[in-house]
């Protein structure tokens, strides 16, 4: 994996064929596409090692799909297919899938802004441009990390971190600890603290709980066999399946009975050290976490993709408006499995589809003229 310098400077004046911005999965998924179709494509990943969003995940994360499900294409996920993988073995299997196919990656370039000039995209790497016919957006859906407002109007004695942030509980001083979010980062950081400190979980959302296993069978494995996975985010069971959020694991009941969290409404306001509930309830804090999710920062792109209430990105199926910009790895692309590790695949090859279409277009245009 080189610099952009090693990159480019063989020909620094002729555009990438494609250049993908983002090393993790979804980023590495369309390389190895890319690699097959022969494009002279560049990844540019902004932190020094590929699946950097991973690296900031709590140290004992484990996935809750079995390794059967974590493969990327070309390279079978190593281990028991049966068993969970770790944080650390997940980054282990990305950098080396980045290294078994030969993907171009440059570590530490950032990407500033993405602009469109005369049809050929321009990518501003920090003082240093290059030049795409086609750009993939792989960066993800996790990238502002998200905290209410609430959390300023806790004293200043109060210690605040986001999920992103957390580590273990070592970090995290004795006392009464909030965490807030019902989603399954949220649960999952209750559970594990409720070792070792008094745990209060607030919940805002409405959840449908599954266990890990049933009738013997990985969740993952019934999901696959029933087809939920593949429904599109344009079906009826798609739009009922987004309605709520969907836990994995231990469910409400389990983590009030087995691990003692007790079970909050959502946040309203707060003031000193007091947290004040929808219910009318109070909770004097020591520590919060804020497992609130994250909003989406695209704010370098330049060309007109963003929604501009929303800031969310104009697709269909990752594909913009735009002539040769694309999106990949968002939650709910297309499937209820477009963000999970195992399913990528299926959107980036229809992207790498998309990518090929495009350019062979371009060239008919090219001779016809």
């Amino acid at each position: 994996m080189n610099s952009v310098r090693e990159q480019v400077d063989s020909s620094p004046t002729k555009p990438f064929d494609v250049v993908v911005v983002g090393a993790g999965q979804a980023g590495l998924a369309i390389g190895h596409f890319l690699k097959r179709q022969g494009p002279r494509f560049l990844i540019v990943e902004a932190a020094d090692s590929v699946g950097a969003a991973w690296r900031t995940r709590w140290d004992s994360l484990v996935l809750f799909t079995p390794r059967r499900y974590d493969s990327l294409p070309g390279l079978t996920f190593p281990g028991n297919p049966d068993d969970y993988p770790t944080r650390d073995e997940l980054i282990a299997y990305l950098d080396r899938y980045a290294t078994t196919f030969e993907l171009p990656v440059a570590l530490n370039s950032p990407v500033r802004s993405l602009d469109r000039n005369d049809g050929t995209f321009v990518l501003d790497l920090e003082g240093r441009s290059i030049e795409a016919e086609q750009v993939v957006v792989a960066t993800g859906p996790f990238q502002a990390p998200h905290v209410p407002k609430i959390a300023e109007q806790l004293g200043s004695d109060v210690f605040q971190i986001h999920s992103t942030a957390y580590r273990n509980a070592s970090q995290i001083p004795n006392g009464t600890v909030l965490v807030v979010g019902g989603g399954n980062t949220g649960f999952q950081i209750a559970q594990e603290l409720s070792s070792t400190h008094r745990v209060h979980l607030a919940v805002g959302s409405r959840q449908t709980p599954f266990p890990q296993t049933i009738l013997g069978r990985d969740l993952f494995w019934w999901l696959t066999r029933v087809g939920l996975l593949n429904k599109t985010v344009e079906s009826r069971i798609g739009r009922r399946l987004r309605e709520r959020e969907t836990l994995i694991g231990s469910s409400p009941r389990e983590l009030r009975r087995r691990y003692g969290v007790d079970l909050k409404p959502r946040a309203l306001s707060a003031s000193g050290r007091t947290v004040t509930f929808a219910d009318g309830s109070d909770l004097g804090v020591d520590s919060v976490i804020w497992a609130t999710g994250y909003r989406p920062d695209w704010s370098w792109i330049k060309p007109p993709v963003l929604d501009p209430t929303t800031g969310q990105a104009r697709h269909r199926r990752g594909v913009t408006d735009v002539p040769g910009l694309y999106f990949l790895g968002l939650t709910w692309q297309y499937t209820r499995g477009s963000a999970l590790v195992g399913w990528v695949k299926d959107d980036a090859e229809f992207i790498a589809g998309q990518i090929a279409t495009t350019a062979q277009a371009a060239r008919g245009r090219a001779v016809a003229a």
